[in-house]
């Protein structure tokens, strides 16, 4: 850690027309990579680019200072798109984007739970199944409030993850608060392999339900979706309940492929923008295994992008009933463009409609009310009993003439 000397006005505003320069600079030679209103700011007119080159010739040469011209860059381009004032558009730097394309890697070492931040430390929402956690008796509803002789206490979600990962077959020795009583338990880290979709047959009044929980559309997602259903069904499963809570989306085309598992034919979604022609993605039949046992979508605010594509296809043709609570409410989508140095950028390119033509956001990039559910059902974060599941059971049972 170190302390930056505070700068004056001019320099502030110097190193500000350094930052613009040299992203006219770069985005003048590429034009194409740019949205409309980006690329109208910065591509050179005029003899712009002459007068562009010749800043940054003079500040190469005789500025006050050595400038780090691939900082100012990515700097300056992270700016760029900042500036649309569009949180889904960003500019990933070389380093960014190779941290970000792993991030779709289900590889990681640690001790297989999922986290929610609370004042207190960590809240476990979900432990993986045969993971050191499961093993270790740790369970929804616990709070991990040390690690080692750290406190979590007001720490940030970042640094209390990271002192519980670490290199598989290490241990880590922590602090557990469970009604109240505290205990201390050591947990061996493991490699895990964490899949993106998983199952399980719950019983309901000795009727048979198929549970299938889908976290991210990542590549390969529609296919592990796909096979969920199948175990479930194979399992005896009379109704099924898929879970698209806090799952914050991902690529459209496995929202197609996962919405076509329970619709064989018709519209799932459409999209449209200002440089691309607008499309209707049609359910794929080829795909269909589940087309007519009862069915309910359970979302929350966190349910997200494909995820609500799913859940409004769903929900528009009469497929499933949806509970819980709203979704997220986001009506574009982007697409993601490496660029020459190892960069991306991933910007907005258009919108997307259900199929009765709602679009889910509040007009443009703006958050819209998302998706109401039809049976409203919410899980307090800190119940041992998910309330929500409960009643997604209930609701789907019911269609069963339970």
């Amino acid at each position: 850690m170190y302390a930056r000397r505070p700068r004056t006005p001019r320099v502030v505003k110097v190193l500000l027309v350094v930052v613009v320069l040299l992203v006219g600079v770069w985005f003048g030679g590429h034009p194409s990579w740019l949205p409309g209103p980006v690329r109208s700011a910065f591509v050179a007119q005029n003899g712009d680019d002459k007068l562009i080159n010749q800043v940054l010739g003079l500040i190469e040469k005789d500025y006050y200072r050595k400038v780090d011209r691939s900082d100012l860059v990515n700097k300056g381009l992270a700016a760029a798109v900042a500036s649309l004032n569009d949180k889904y558009s960003h500019y990933y730097d070389p380093s960014d984007y190779k941290a970000f394309q792993n991030e779709d890697n289900p590889h990681l070492s640690g001790i297989g739970v999922d986290i929610q931040h609370d004042p207190q430390g960590l809240r476990i929402d979900g432990v993986f199944a045969d993971s050191p956690a499961a093993k270790a008796g740790l369970t929804r509803g616990d709070m991990i409030v040390g690690v080692g002789s750290t406190s979590l206490a007001n720490r940030s979600a970042n640094f209390a993850a990271s002192l519980i990962t670490g290199r598989a077959g290490t241990k880590v020795t922590l602090t557990v608060l469970r009604d109240n009583r505290r205990r201390v338990i050591t947990v061996q880290r493991a490699n895990l392999v964490i899949p993106v979709a998983d199952h399980k047959i719950l019983d309901y009044k000795q009727t048979k339900l198929g549970y299938v929980q889908l976290t991210s559309f990542t590549s390969g997602s529609g296919d592990q979706v796909r096979s969920q259903v199948q175990q479930v069904m194979h399992g005896g499963a009379r109704g099924l309940v898929l879970d698209l809570r806090e799952n914050g989306g991902g690529l459209l085309n496995e929202a197609v492929n996962v919405a076509s598992i329970f619709l064989g034919d018709g519209t799932i979604v459409s999209t449209d923008g200002r440089a691309q022609p607008r499309q209707v993605y049609l359910a794929k039949s080829n795909l269909t295994i589940a087309p007519k046992i009862p069915m309910v979508v359970l979302v929350d605010a966190g349910t997200a992008s494909a995820a609500e594509i799913v859940t409004g296809a769903l929900q528009d043709r009469g497929r499933a009933k949806v509970v819980g609570t709203h979704t997220y409410g986001k009506g574009v989508f982007q697409e993601i463009e490496p660029l020459s140095n190892g960069g991306a950028l991933d910007f907005t390119v258009g919108e997307y409609f259900t199929p009765s033509g709602r679009n889910l956001g509040g007009g443009g990039v703006r958050q819209g009310k998302g998706i109401q559910p039809n049976v409203y059902a919410d899980t307090k974060g800190s119940a041992k009993t998910d309330t929500a599941l409960t009643v997604a059971e209930k609701t789907v049972a019911a269609e069963l003439g339970q």
